[in-house]
């Protein structure tokens, strides 16, 4: 049986093999299932209508604090539904909360939700919230974000094809650096001093792609502009245009060069023994666009002073996934689980603070 990662979320094998064959029952108004590389299910509900689902963890992590954390749990949710072209509209939340959580901490954390919730147009519409045994865990639960729209214009990684460009906002290893920051910060002030460490905290508030994708989507969908999302998580840059183009059955060439790394992600990868390309990167959004459409696409986003590039092209299948830097030339990796895991295991063990 494939490997069970110990960390993190199961790599393509796992769920390949164990997932996939045991989806209950086939339904024919599901448009876009389960599989990997896909951030959302897309579920026909008329002739002219579907309805886009996500689920994420719901976090309380003591290192961001109460506050933090919601924001956090908010937008990755929302940034999966953002890929989808649609705005996020509607969420679901199931809270197992620890049973030493006081009333207090939680209703912090809950403003702070329904205000990023509020800010983002979003409706709560239902839920689960209690206290209980054996959850003691920075996961607290799952939730659900929902949005509903015209079928004729939503996204998903199925759609790119062979000469579509590759497009990045922000850079690589956003979330690595921004959390590593802030979970590690007397570490990181002692190895590179304190303006490091607080210009590596700002990656924070980068960790959405919500903005991002609406952007990118008013240009166009499709024959018109975008004609895919992804938002680079586990596995990063390089893991998510991985996803992308298995998911649009593609090749692809990423040119490394292009890639954006920050002196800060540079320095804090190196002293947890990361590559940026190929770890955790929430807030980095990966489109798919029309070739004659790159410029209109990137024109949008930094009218919106949201920093994006060009790094490459999707490809026919059979020509395979590279990764050129200057003359060389490699495959494109893969990783069954985020280094990312490991790197914050070690850092924990060695009493890193």
């Amino acid at each position: 049986m494939a490997e069970f990662p110990p960390f993190g979320k199961i790599g393509k094998a796992f769920f390949d093999e164990v997932l996939f064959p045991r989806l209950g029952v086939s339904r024919p108004e599901v448009l876009v299932g389960p599989q990997h590389g896909c951030d959302n299910a897309v579920i026909q509900l008329n002739e002219e209508q579907v309805m886009v689902i996500t689920t994420d963890p719901l976090s309380i992590i003591p290192a961001l604090g109460l506050e933090d954390s919601a924001w956090l749990t908010v937008h990755l949710l929302a940034s999966d539904v953002a890929t989808s072209g649609f705005a996020p509209q509607y969420a679901v939340v199931d809270f197992n909360l620890p049973p030493d959580i006081p009333a207090k901490d939680f209703e912090v954390y809950w403003e702070a939700f329904h205000a990023e919730c509020a800010a983002l147009n979003i409706a709560v519409v239902a839920g689960h919230t209690g206290r209980f045994f054996g959850c003691n865990s920075t996961i607290v639960g799952g939730g659900m974000m929902i949005a509903v729209g015209p079928k004729e214009s939503y996204l998903a990684p199925t759609m790119a094809k062979p000469g579509d460009r590759i497009v990045i906002t922000k850079g690589a290893a956003i979330a690595t650096t921004g959390i590593l920051a802030r979970v590690f910060p007397e570490k990181i002030q002692e190895v590179y001093g304190a303006d490091v460490q607080q210009q590596a905290a700002l990656h924070f508030r980068k960790f959405s792609v919500v903005t991002d994708a609406r952007v990118a989507a008013s240009v166009g969908v499709h024959s018109r502009g975008v004609t895919a999302m992804h938002d680079a998580t586990e596995g990063g840059v390089f893991g998510a245009i991985h996803e992308l183009a298995s998911a649009a059955r593609c090749g692809a060439v990423v040119h490394k060069s292009n890639i954006p790394v920050s002196d800060e992600t540079k320095k804090i990868c190196e002293l947890f023994d990361l590559d940026p390309y190929t770890t955790l990167s929430e807030g980095t959004l990966v489109a798919a666009v029309e070739s004659n459409r790159v410029d209109a696409v990137l024109d949008a986003l930094r009218a919106q002073s949201i920093p994006a590039v060009e790094i490459g092209e999707l490809t026919p299948p059979d020509a395979g996934k590279w990764v050129k830097d200057g003359e060389l030339r490699e495959e494109l990796p893969y990783y069954e689980t985020d280094p990312y895991w490991t790197a914050y295991a070690k850092a924990v063990e060695k009493g890193w603070k």
